[in-house]
């Protein structure tokens, strides 16, 4: 499979700062690729690179095969951008915004129109189609930008944060845009501060770090370097907790943990204990609310790499 865009050694100073420090950045046709990093790291930075709007100090890239400084027209016009700001026009309707980067790509009128149609419905603001974006809420302002990015039906996707400022259910609605998206061909490069999100929809993921990435792989591979697996058990009755606490300590030869209230767990190098847990929990007559042998989560995965933990990251 032939990569979608490509980043290799990219360096972008700004002034003493250094934003970029050597990153390589790449994702196969159809596939997306997670970015995540403390704020501040570079990951809107090499956003913009990639996007032709900075140019690099050092390193080159290439998005669809051209080279994003010679042949930045060739780029943008693969290419659609979601910055983590709406920048609509607030003095035009929906359907005038949407209608008016339709031409300006060069669509014929009618179908232009049709275009902004099917995207205003598929964000879901089709009553709003006919009011100024100025009396948007927040929310829809940043579902009409996504919408606006996706007018040309963009080979590429850069999406910078592109849930912020939705509430849940409007963020679960962008993650079947996306993952529409992606099933229709297109390549997503996706910026996020929801580490779930990530989980949920990235096919593989760089972290990066003070302009550098130091580490990359699937989510499943990125959550084994904070450790193997975990059982976690939650039972019926809490105060059978301690004999929840002996049969995980004496099946995995570890002292287990009680990360939460009523819920014991216990780290295990391979999945092999799970079965002999789950037979002497039942054996002892122990019903259980949940029991599950897991992986850690990115939350974690984010501590072990910069030392810091998710919700101080996002803030």
């Amino acid at each position: 499979m032939s990569l979608a865009f490509q980043a290799e050694g990219l360096v972008k100073r700004f002034g003493k700062t250094t934003a970029l420090a050597g990153i390589d950045l790449a994702a196969e046709q159809g596939t997306v690729l997670g970015v995540l990093g403390p704020n501040g790291a570079g990951k809107t930075t090499a956003v913009r690179i990639l996007a032709t709007l900075l140019r690099a100090d050092e390193g080159r890239a290439t998005v669809g095969g051209y080279d994003v400084v010679r042949d930045a027209g060739d780029v943008r016009r693969l290419i659609g951008l979601t910055g983590q700001y709406a920048s609509v026009d607030e003095d035009l309707t929906g359907t005038q915004n949407l209608v008016l980067i339709g031409e300006l790509l060069d669509l014929r009128r009618r179908d232009a129109k049709a275009r902004a149609a099917e995207l205003l419905e598929w964000f879901d603001l089709t009553e709003a189609a006919n009011r100024p974006a100025k009396t948007y809420s927040g929310g829809m302002r940043r579902r009409l930008d996504l919408a606006a990015s996706l007018v040309g039906r963009p080979a590429v996707i850069y999406l910078d944060e592109p849930t912020t400022g939705l509430d849940p259910a409007k963020r679960e609605d962008m993650w079947g845009v996306v993952r529409s998206l992606v099933n229709d061909g297109s390549t997503v490069l996706l910026t996020t501060q929801y580490l779930d999100e990530a989980d949920a929809l990235a096919d593989d993921i760089s972290v990066i770090d003070h302009g550098k990435v130091i580490a990359h792989g699937t989510p499943a591979q990125l959550k084994q370097i904070a450790g193997g697996q975990t059982i976690l058990v939650r039972p019926l009755d809490p105060a059978r907790l301690p004999e929840v606490a002996t049969i995980l300590g004496t099946v995995a030869g570890r002292e287990p943990e009680s990360p939460g209230r009523g819920v014991v767990t216990v780290p295990v190098d391979d999945d092999r204990a799970f079965p002999t847990v789950v037979r002497r929990i039942e054996d002892a007559g122990i019903g259980v609310m949940e029991l599950s042998l897991r992986l850690p989560s990115l939350d974690e995965v984010f501590f072990t790499l910069t030392g810091k933990p998710a919700v101080e990251v996002a803030a």
